[in-house]
């Protein structure tokens, strides 16, 4: 595909990969269709609107994530790719001395934003996608990426809820690629390791050394913009579909 007068989506748009993922797109000449549920957000994506759209949204809200894409779609005339980045990864152990047990409300809000905010997002851009005609010679008509994690598969203490959320993003590649095949459309995941995103950032130096000197190579903290790099590459390499790519220096979490 290429990246040129192409119009994409990108959740998470106001912050860390999603944002970077935003500068990769548009330095490419492509358009974008931002969203993200921070105003703050979105108000730091500073372009002119012959580029890119703003738009708020809850991707954990199924109708509301589709009426926001219809009106991205309405917008521009086409979408032709979708970037899922929204997510969250808060921490809780399934017991603690001093907190208890895990909070049911805290996992099945975790499961609705990672989990459920991708199918959604699957689910409501597809039919959109459907509406492009297919390109030669391929007969592609769009492409989806999604965000999984490495802790999907070294989930450590305190990811419970994250690690499964992610597994299950992870497990809906596959079958998701096999049934849109047959409409020239492409799913895909990505599984960043240890990026330095906003809220590592907030981390203390000596946590975020820590957190480096597990990285076999490079030696260090992930940068939100190779992130945008491996979005690039799986958009323009049709023959990438139906993968989880790891994008983590080698780090096996301990």
């Amino acid at each position: 595909m290429e990246i040129k007068n192409k119009v994409f989506a990108i959740t998470g748009a106001g912050s860390g990969l999603g944002m970077a993922t935003v500068e990769h797109i548009l330095s490419r000449g492509g358009m974008v269709m931002a969203i993200d549920h921070s105003k703050e957000g979105l108000d730091l994506l500073d372009h002119s609107p012959r580029v890119l759209s703003k738009h708020l949204c809850d991707v954990s809200q199924n109708d509301l994530l589709t009426t926001t894409l219809r009106q991205g779609q309405k917008h521009w005339g086409h979408i032709h790719g979708g970037i899922h980045c929204a997510g969250i990864a808060p921490a809780a152990k399934i017991y603690s001395k001093t907190k208890g047990s895990h909070s049911g409300s805290l996992f099945e809000k975790v499961i609705s934003i990672n989990l459920l905010g991708s199918f959604y997002f699957v689910n409501a851009i597809t039919p959109i996608l459907l509406e492009n005609e297919p390109e030669y010679p391929d007969g592609e008509r769009g492409c989806i990426i999604l965000t999984s994690s490495v802790a999907s598969y070294e989930g450590q203490i305190g990811q419970v809820a994250y690690a499964a959320s992610k597994g299950g993003v992870n497990a809906m590649i596959l079958p998701a690629a096999r049934e849109l095949a047959s409409h020239g459309i492409r799913i895909n995941a990505i599984a960043p390791g240890i990026f330095k995103t906003a809220m590592v950032d907030s981390f203390p130096d000596k946590v975020q050394a820590d957190l480096a000197a597990q990285i076999p190579f490079p030696h260090r903290l992930g940068k939100p913009s190779e992130y945008g790099q491996l979005v690039i590459s799986i958009l323009t390499n049709v023959m990438i579909n139906g993968s989880v790519i790891r994008l983590d220096g080698a780090v096996r979490m301990t």
